[in-house]
Formats: structure tokens, C-alpha cells, sequence
């Protein structure tokens, strides 16, 4: 049972990765010493699969809990079901001790972690992720926040969780898509903190469902990404200089889902043709060599991932979305890079990518449409 604290200034935090871990919710919360009281936030789905068994085991361990059921899907994390959470926090009578308990993927953890922070000025926050995506990503770091019509994730709160418990068995009920969609967060580590992560991913033969591959190597995964990103946060909690290179195709990423109304594309796949945009520009900037980025392209595709984008697709509108984008500075769209390793470098580290706002409007065009054509 791998068990991996992230620890903080201010709080510090396990990150438990358990085959059954979930009955061990309760457990794990009477521990901390969290007060009685408990709202777990879900969606239908998820809690139709596992909600029984983490009430269950909240009940046991004597807390008051009670459960709130929003509609899954990006579309929905917004501040109008954010009060629905303050609503019923009220109902219940939440106080400072009590605890919300984020049970299923990364749209519920953004979500469930903003009203966290925001009721009665902060109160305990648990993450339960359910989802690949979810246990790789939006889990861990305390990234917390909705989407505002004009651009993704740009309302939101650093807030830390108290927990967070990963049970690697709740992903045989998670869709192919939404697995193959949360590889490319996976492969993100490898090309921005971990080459040696790229490695073992391509050794596997298959990579595009969770059936295809053993749990061994879904724990390492699980473990080595949620690693990288403790060591990221670890150093810059509030993204004041080194966690940004988290958001490495994230800039065209979020665009995509917002030119999109998140309806086309899963999280996951925009960002892999962000990826796809920022290791093509890092090539045309000569930051980046060219067989690194065919060696992205090649594993985003062995996860069945998309690499190109529709010929439809409304360029002009997506370069404009990405100045909505968070690291925007002084007008100027910053993008996350991926550099080349030099000789005797370690590949493991801070310098395995970069941030630049040096990516002229033209050359974003030039690779944008080159993606809608032929492969790089």
C-alpha cells in the first residue's frame, strides 16, 4: 500500500493508493480528528458504484453523514451548483470541524474543494478520487475552482485536503475514454519532471483501457505520477513560479474545451493536443528535438489519444481563447515547453521544461493548422 505525504508550510497531507481503501474512509477521517459531521458531494454514477460503501464506512467510524448528488460532466462546475453545496452545508448545520467529502472525479473534487474552502472561510476537505484522472491530477495539490463562461477554472481557491484516498479498484467500472483521456496526464510527467516515466510507458504493449494492463503497473503509475506532482507542489504550493509547468498542455487544452463547451473533448484529450501544439512549437523554437516529439506523439497514440485536430475547427477563435488562459501576464499568453536533456543531466527534475511568452501569434497558427493536416 503505497502511501506518499505531501507536505506543506502551512499543513501536510498522505496521498494513501489501497486496493479496498475505501472502507477505510471512515477510519482514516476519525484519525485526523475531524468533527462529526460530514457532507459527502457525488454524481449519480459514481455513487450508484460506490456511494453505499463510503457512507458505510463513515457510519461505522461515527460520523453523521449525508449525501448531495450533482449532475456529472465539466459543464456543470459552476458557481450555480457550487450553492448547491452551500445550501445544503446550511441545512445541515456544517461547522468550522465539520468535513465535505469529494467522492468521484475531478469535476466534484474542483467543485466540492471550492466550497470547502469558501463555507464559513475554510472547513475540512477530503478527496476520494474516482477516476484516473482524478487520482493523477485534480486530487492532489489543492487546486480547487469552477469554470466561468468565458474560460476554464478561472474562479477558484488553493485549498489543501486533508486526505486523500485512492482505491485503485474503483476504475474498473470508469468508461475506456475517460482512462484513455487521463493517460495523458500520465505521459505529461514523463515529458515535464520524469522521462524515465516515458520509459516504462511504452515498454507496455497496451495502454488504451484499464483491463489491458496489471494492477502492479497501474499502482506504479498511480504512485510515480502522484509523485511528481507532490514534488512540483512541494516547492511552489501557489504556482508562483515552478507549477506552472504542471499546465503543460493546458494553454490550447482549455482552449479547445471552452471553443467546445466542453462537449467534444474530455480533459484529458484536450490536453494531449495542447501537448501535441507545445512540443511542435518547442521544435519550431529549437528548444526541443524532433524525435522527443514524435516519441510524444507515437505514446499519445498508443493510448488512443487524438493528435489532430478537425479541419472545422475555428482556429482564429481558439488562439483568441488562450489569452483567457490563468498564466496570461501583461497581455502575453505563456506557454509550458518541453526542453531538450543535455549530456550527463539527470532525467529527473525542474529542467525538463520551461515557460516562455516568446510563442508569436503566427507560429501558434502555423502549428495549429499543421495539426489539422498531415502529421508532424
Amino acid at each position: 500500500m503505497p502511501t506518499l505525504s505531501l507536505a506543506l508550510p502551512t499543513t501536510h497531507y498522505d496521498i494513501v493508493i489501497e486496493a479496498e481503501g475505501l472502507a477505510t474512509l471512515g477510519a482514516r477521517m476519525q484519525t485526523l480528528k475531524l468533527g462529526r459531521k460530514v457532507l459527502v458531494v457525488s454524481n449519480p454514477q459514481i455513487y450508484k458504484h460506490y456511494g453505499e460503501r463510503a457512507l458505510a464506512a463513515l457510519t461505522d467510524a461515527g460520523f453523521a453523514a449525508e449525501v448531495l448528488l450533482l449532475p456529472g460532466g465539466e459543464r456543470y462546475k459552476n458557481l450555480a451548483h457550487v450553492q448547491k453545496v452551500f445550501d445544503r452545508a446550511y441545512a445541515m448545520g456544517l461547522e468550522r470541524s465539520s468535513t465535505l467529502v469529494a467522492l468521484g472525479g475531478g469535476v466534484v473534487g474542483d467543485l466540492t474543494g471550492y466550497a470547502a474552502a469558501s463555507w464559513l472561510r475554510g472547513i475540512n476537505f477530503v478527496q476520494v478520487p474516482t477516476t484516473l484522472l482524478a487520482m493523477v491530477d485534480a486530487s492532489v495539490g489543492g487546486k480547487t475552482g469552477v469554470n466561468h463562461p468565458q474560460g476554464k477554472n478561472l474562479i477558484g481557491a488553493f485549498y489543501q485536503p486533508r486526505l486523500v484516498l485512492m482505491d485503485p479498484q474503483t476504475l474498473k467500472t470508469l468508461p475506456s475514454r475517460e482512462f484513455r483521456a487521463a493517460l495523458a496526464e500520465v505521459i505529461k510527467y514523463g515529458v515535464i519532471w520524469d522521462r524515465t516515466l516515458l520509459d516504462v510507458l511504452e515498454s507496455q504493449r497496451r495502454l488504451d483501457q484499464y483491463r489491458a494492463i496489471t494492477p502492479e503497473f497501474l499502482t506504479m503509475i498511480l504512485e510515480r505520477s502522484c509523485q511528481a506532482k507532490a514534488e512540483v507542489v512541494q516547492s511552489d504550493e501557489r504556482e508562483q513560479g515552478l507549477r506552472a509547468i504542471l499546465n503543460y498542455g493546458h494553454t490550447v487544452g482549455h482552449a479547445l474545451e471552452s471553443l467546445t463547451h466542453y462537449k467534444t473533448y474530455r480533459h484529458g484529450e484536450a490536453v494531449g493536443l495542447g501537448m501535441v501544439a507545445a512540443g511542435r512549437i518547442a521544435v519550431a523554437m529549437g528548444l526541443w528535438d524532433q524525435a522527443s516529439c514524435s516519441r510524444q506523439e507515437k505514446l499519445l497514440a498508443k493510448a488512443k489519444l487524438p493528435i489532430t485536430l478537425p479541419g472545422t475547427l475555428d482556429i482564429e477563435r481558439c488562439i483568441a481563447l488562450t489569452r483567457g488562459d490563468k498564466k496570461v501576464l501583461d497581455g502575453r499568453v505563456r506557454f509550458i515547453l518541453p526542453l531538450s536533456l543535455e549530456d550527463g543531466v539527470s532525467l529527473k527534475g525542474p529542467h525538463l521544461a520551461k515557460m516562455t511568452d516568446q510563442v508569436s501569434t503566427d507560429l501558434l497558427k502555423e502549428i495549429l493548422v499543421g495539426m489539422t493536416l498531415l502529421p508532424f
